[in-house]
């Protein structure tokens, strides 16, 4: 890919970007009801592991992942509702949660993966994010999700089943601030080998807190090393910052998301 090139992709995506950020601001200032939140409550269940206040500031509840409702069928963009006004993202997202309680065991992760939300347009990706809490606030042990539309947030899924995972682990209280940088970067397409971006998890743990970036790919280096880069930028950290890698399919051999890792110092 020649210079020009580059350089031209990268203005579209930094243009994405700063259209994102100033939606946030527009979305900040404004005090009115997000209709996806709306549509969100309308669907609850009483099948969730969190109460959704804790989440999305609501007394209602959310709806449990579906199979039947997230199949990878439907992974590229989608035909969605527009207003005259609304700027529509290239990929469609959804957000997801699981808790436990300390202790706790999960027996089946899927099952206990609770649906927020999905977002088409930068206006209801605001509507839906300032909802929520920040995750310095969430409680732990949670794993907040931010997939691809149609893509479930498990290892078994078939857009995720060859991929792996890179991980961060960060100090207490950084959270927020990083998690929201790397979700701008994903919806505000910041990535150069963006088609291979799965989706982000942010694991709130007791002495750390852990982002994730799963890939579909797990064994092109070239590919896999520069998303790692790709993630040291948006997040504005150090090139020599420590972080791991994981394929799922070791992660379905050992049952482990975070142990066994190959772990890249620069």
């Amino acid at each position: 890919m020649s210079a020009d090139v580059k350089d031209a992709g990268k203005s579209n995506t930094q243009k994405g970007l700063k259209l994102v950020q100033y939606q946030r601001s527009k979305f900040s200032s404004e005090n009115k009801e997000s209709a996806v939140v709306e549509e969100i409550v309308s669907q609850a269940t009483e099948k969730e592991t969190l109460s959704f206040a804790k989440i999305l500031g609501s007394k209602d509840q959310a709806e449990p992942l579906s199979k039947e409702q997230s199949t990878s069928a439907t992974v590229n963009q989608i035909d969605a509702p527009t207003t005259p006004n609304s700027h529509p993202l290239q990929y469609s997202w959804t957000f997801w949660y699981m808790h436990r309680e300390p202790g706790q065991k999960i027996v089946d992760y899927e099952a206990s993966t609770i649906k927020i939300g999905s977002f088409f347009t930068v206006e209801e990706f605001w509507n839906v994010y300032t909802h929520t809490i920040r995750p310095n606030d969430m409680p732990i042990i949670l794993d907040l999700h931010l997939f691809r539309f149609g893509v479930r947030p498990v290892w078994e899924d078939e857009m995720n089943i060859n991929g792996g995972k890179w991980m961060i682990r960060i100090k207490k209280g950084l959270a927020s601030r990083l998690w929201e940088r790397l979700v701008l970067g994903i919806i505000g397409n910041q990535f150069e080998h963006f088609d291979q971006v799965c989706g982000a998890v942010l694991s709130i743990r007791n002495s750390e807190d852990i982002i994730s970036l799963w890939n579909k790919t797990a064994h092109d280096a070239a590919i896999n090393i520069s998303i790692r880069d790709s993630i040291k930028s948006i997040l504005g950290i150090s090139h020599d910052t420590i972080m791991e890698y994981k394929a799922h399919n070791d992660s379905l051999r050992d049952n482990s998301s975070f142990r066994n890792t190959d772990i890249y110092k620069t």
